[in-house]
């Protein structure tokens, strides 16, 4: 029999963190507030009340949400179960959820009621089935209603043995095909991030975080998270139409001290004139994280002169690798452009070319890194898995450099990723589904600057000949295909002989980039 302690995961911990924070606010929103005693007794119910429902530990559930307090209660009781969760954003199409939730093979589907008109038009394609259709928020024919799920489980801790290996999240991230990857991430990998973050971040207990970005997303879990596990508050707000004014309100009220964003909200937030922004009372911030895009250094000299005395961080990683790097406030504006050194734990990053072998500091070649908070791999997908490390290690596919000082540099998305609002956009999936328009004979798509989302999507198209199509038809033929975000909301349309091309017919991304950025094209 062995005796050796385990980790405790965030469902466990949050049994102890009601004992020693029994009266601290553990989760907020504009109207209302649960302390640490009460979170946990609703999270158990929750739990029991899913097990109740015939669910057995590893059974996947996805959920469809706005930002929510019971998003928050769904992650902690899937933990306290041994249930994964499988968040999916509420950008996506139907069609992406049908698919993401059936690879899933998910047990049960939770709904936000503002999502339902969605979730409806794809219900009788999901293997999902109809008995486990949670709605949150409202109650609706042929759905249990989350309230009354919550009142019928019991106020005590679930009897299921929860290991630190065991997988708690499955994430899907969108692929270079098209097809989103399934990211397996265990218990364990979680409590790395959340101990490695509160020190790289120096977060106490009792900070209050206020929760901007989606809890579909990584990020969320990684930040967020760490305060409940070590004793913070949450307070929630919604991810859809981000307004500035809005959360200054917020930070003023409930006395926030850490904030993680875009780009694209700090420039909404700079936006706002520096005599109204003065009515705020912001002083209670004590960190800002820039995240999910590189910041621009005007902004962060911006950020530093509204707020005298912030800290400001940046950290680098991915869905599967976790925080890989951080750059922390003294190094903001004495290595403006990068992205960092290894956060704690993370073993030394390798820069390798493309036969997998070290450059010299200074040459670009794609960004490998191993670590605690590493994923377990990619669901029912080992070739992506194997294709993503050389051997312990793995990338992201982006190409970096270091500098002399140990500093890296990220170069390029070795898959012309476009990261707009903080959004993912693989081109290859725009461009499939414009290639489809009966007048397209070929297109490529890159992310050209915005001041707003960081980077547009843009499309370049080359129509076949005696074809006619509009920017507009190629937008329109897009959104019955496209979540809004992956939209053109840019086309431009040139002649064959003028797409740049390698010796075998490539589409050189990076030379449209530049021609685009140069005003070649109108």
């Amino acid at each position: 029999m062995s005796m050796s302690a385990h980790w405790m995961n965030l469902g466990q911990v949050l049994k102890v963190n009601a004992r020693k924070y029994r009266d601290t606010p553990c989760l907020m929103d504009q109207r209302r507030s649960f302390s640490f005693l009460e979170t946990n007794r609703r999270v158990c119910r929750l739990a029991n009340a899913l097990l109740e429902l015939g669910l057995r530990k590893g059974d996947r559930i996805s959920v469809l949400s706005e930002n929510s307090i019971e998003f928050v209660e769904l992650y902690l009781a899937a933990a306290k179960a041994g249930l994964v969760i499988n968040p999916i954003n509420f950008r996506l199409t139907g069609e992406d959820v049908t698919y993401i939730s059936n690879h899933a093979e998910a047990s049960a589907f939770v709904v936000h009621e503002p999502f339902r008109e969605t979730f409806e038009a794809v219900r009788d394609q999901l293997t999902a089935p109809t008995g486990r259709h949670i709605l949150v928020g409202g109650k609706a024919a042929g759905y249990l209603s989350y309230d009354e799920l919550l009142e019928r489980g019991e106020e005590r801790e679930p009897e299921v043995v929860v290991r630190p290996e065991d997988t708690w999240v499955l994430l899907y991230t969108s692929g270079t095909t098209g097809k989103p990857k399934g990211v397996l991430r265990s218990h364990e990998s979680y409590v790395a991030f959340y101990l490695i973050n509160a020190i790289d971040f120096d977060f106490r207990p009792g900070d209050r975080v206020l929760n901007v970005m989606p809890l579909c997303h990584v990020n969320t879990t990684f930040f967020t998270f760490t305060l409940t596990y070590i004793g913070g508050s949450t307070y929630v707000v919604p991810a859809r139409g981000f307004e500035p004014r809005q959360m200054l309100q917020v930070v003023q009220q409930a006395r926030i001290n850490f904030i993680s964003l875009i780009p694209t909200h700090y420039a909404l937030i700079l936006a706002i004139p520096p005599e109204e922004r003065a009515r705020y009372d912001l002083s209670s911030i004590k960190k800002l994280l820039c995240s999910s895009a590189p910041a621009r250094v005007e902004h962060k000299k911006a950020i530093m002169a509204m707020l005298p005395g912030v800290e400001l961080y940046e950290g680098y990683g991915s869905t599967e690798a976790g925080i890989v790097t951080v750059l922390g406030p003294d190094e903001q504006l004495t290595k403006p452009g990068s992205i960092g050194r290894e956060s704690l734990g993370t073993d030394e990053i390798k820069i390798l070319d493309e036969n997998q072998q070290p450059v010299a500091p200074g040459q670009i070649g794609e960004l490998y890194s191993r670590g605690p908070m590493l994923f377990d791999g990619y669901f029912k997908d080992e070739a992506k898995t194997r294709a993503a490390h050389a051997g312990e290690w793995f990338s992201a596919g982006d190409m970096a450099y270091q500098d002399e000082d140990g500093y890296y540099f990220l170069v390029d998305r070795k898959h012309n990723m476009i990261i707009t609002g903080g959004e993912h956009v693989f081109p290859s999936e725009v461009e499939n589904v414009i290639c489809q328009h009966p007048a397209v004979m070929d297109a490529a798509v890159v992310g050209v600057p915005h001041e707003k989302w960081g980077e547009s999507v843009c499309a370049v198209v080359i129509r076949k000949p005696g074809a006619e199509c509009s920017e507009e038809e190629v937008v329109q033929h897009c959104r019955r295909h496209l979540a809004g975000y992956k939209r053109p909301k840019r086309v431009v349309f040139i002649e064959p002989g003028q797409m740049p091309r390698t010796a075998t017919g490539k589409i050189l991304h990076r030379i449209l980039r530049e021609r685009l950025a140069d005003g070649d094209w109108p």
